[in-house]
């Protein structure tokens, strides 16, 4: 019986080795040899009862990078056992501690980036003359991230963690993807939300967006926005959102002003100018869109086109969001140019060959994820059909471009599209979701998602789907997922 209880605790000891030795001092963890990179700081911070490690750690892979990390671990019982990184947004240039903060305390050690530079999100600055820096933002600083955060975990706990997880949004959504693609191995679970993974193609209809506003007359102001997002609901189902965007076709030459008519109309060059919103970049040469646009819906909700595309009114166009983000990335990342102007280039050829000297480095547009599904990677990405800043349909373009060179992705990869929901959150239609469970109970449970709920304080629940399903209601006012149409 002796040597039954001996041999049962061995087996403990090697089925759980973080409870075979008493943690490490979160003090002591700055001594952690690291390559090519240091423990700055080792402090204990507490969320309620929860005592956190909050480590600091600076990484130089190369010459000139600076890549600055955290990695937050819950300590003693506190710890579930498991691994989070976090995304950034924008061109990033801080850490988001506040974030991985509360997702500690959860239980989950956690750590996010800065992507190697300090700077306000939407500039680009930080890349002039520094192509190794554009390196550790596109992908090496989510490496360095990994690896380093999984060392300092099991210099802490005595064993690494028993399931890793990606989670990001918008940019944090791009950098999902590029795990997915680059390093399937390095996490088991993967949620994308709103990825811009085909990030130098955004910088394409930031281009074609602002150039149509900027012709004369092609300015919408919070009259022609109101009056567009009016049209839109009434025209696809008389709600507060568009419940069905598959379905709805919407046409903004429906509104252009009659001979002597000069309100509640869009003038022609308006019409451009939502045309262009609405469909993308189209090729000047070919005539062939060749980026999607912006869904219909939410043209004057707030945090919708004003902050993303047009700016509160046209002599402050330029405090737009995707105004800033195109012209940084064109002035630094493509041209090394700080006066080079993305309102007079040539959307066309010139554009073309700017994409294809950025792409490479920032887009992560990889449609094989084998390596990934092989290894038992899950991924879940969800997009809102209303975010103004990454259109909806990219997502669309992704998920079939998988689906297309991979087959059956059932196994594996899971996409929702959010009626109403804006960029990342927020928005007319409920849009809460605990994605994160979702994916742990897929990876430790097997338990692969089917549809689930949204909820929303203000504005209640809604039925999502699986793409390509779409909510559609019953004669009894229940809802059920259906087949929708190729958006």
């Amino acid at each position: 019986m002796k040597r039954m209880i001996w041999a049962a605790g061995l087996v403990l000891a090697l089925g759980a080795p973080q409870l075979a030795r008493a943690e490490t001092a979160c003090a002591d963890l700055k001594a952690t040899v690291l390559p090519h990179a240091e423990v700055t700081s080792a402090t204990l911070e507490t969320s309620g009862a929860t005592t956190l490690c909050k480590l600091s750690v600076t990484s130089r892979p190369t010459p000139t990078s600076d890549i600055r990390l955290e990695v937050w671990i819950p300590m003693g019982a506190a710890w579930n056992g498991k691994f989070v990184q976090l995304g950034n947004g924008g061109f990033a240039g801080s850490i988001p501690s506040g974030r991985l903060r509360a997702m500690a305390a959860t239980g989950y050690a956690a750590a996010g980036t800065d992507n190697g530079h300090r700077a306000a999100g939407t500039s680009a600055s930080w890349a002039l003359g520094y192509p190794e820096k554009i390196i550790d933002f596109g992908y090496r600083s989510l490496k360095e991230t990994a690896d380093i955060s999984k060392a300092l975990i099991k210099a802490q706990k005595g064993d690494g963690p028993q399931n890793a997880y990606f989670f990001g949004c918008s940019d944090g959504g791009r950098e999902a993807l590029m795990m997915a693609q680059r390093y399937p191995a390095d996490f088991d679970g993967i949620v994308a939300g709103a990825p811009a993974n085909y990030m130098s193609r955004l910088f394409g209809i930031g281009t074609a967006n602002q150039q149509a506003l900027a012709k004369p007359g092609g300015y919408l102001g919070t009259p022609q926005l109101q009056l567009l997002q009016k049209s839109v609901l009434a025209q696809c189902g008389g709600e507060a959102f568009v419940r069905d965007p598959t379905s709805c076709r919407f046409d903004p030459a429906r509104l252009q002003c009659k001979v002597g008519q000069t309100e509640d109309c869009l003038t022609a060059p308006q019409v451009n100018s939502a045309r262009t919103i609405y469909e993308g970049r189209r090729h000047p040469r070919t005539g062939k869109i060749v980026f999607p646009g912006f869904s219909p819906g939410a043209e004057a909700a707030g945090g919708s086109w004003q902050a993303w595309t047009t700016g509160p009114s046209a002599d402050k166009i330029g405090q737009a969001a995707s105004y800033q983000f195109t012209s940084n990335a064109l002035k630094y990342f493509a041209y090394g140019d700080p006066a080079f102007d993305f309102l007079t280039m040539d959307v066309g050829v010139q554009f073309d060959r700017a994409q294809a000297k950025m792409a490479p480095l920032i887009d992560s547009p990889n449609p094989n994820l084998s390596a990934f599904r092989a290894r038992g990677g899950k991924l879940i990405q969800f997009h809102g059909w209303n975010d103004p800043a990454i259109p909806a349909r990219s997502s669309i373009l992704y998920y079939e471009d998988v689906g297309r060179t991979m087959g059956d992705t059932s196994g594996f990869y899971r996409m929702y599209l959010v009626p109403g929901m804006l960029h990342c959150a927020g928005g007319a239609g409920p849009n809460t979701v605990d994605w994160l469970a979702m994916i742990d109970r897929w990876v430790v449970a097997k338990d692969a998602p089917g549809p689930v709920t949204a909820t929303s304080v203000a504005n209640g629940s809604q039925l999502l789907c699986p793409y390509p399903g779409v909510a559609r209601s019953d004669s009894k006012g229940g809802w059920s997922c259906a087949i929708g149409k190729k958006s």
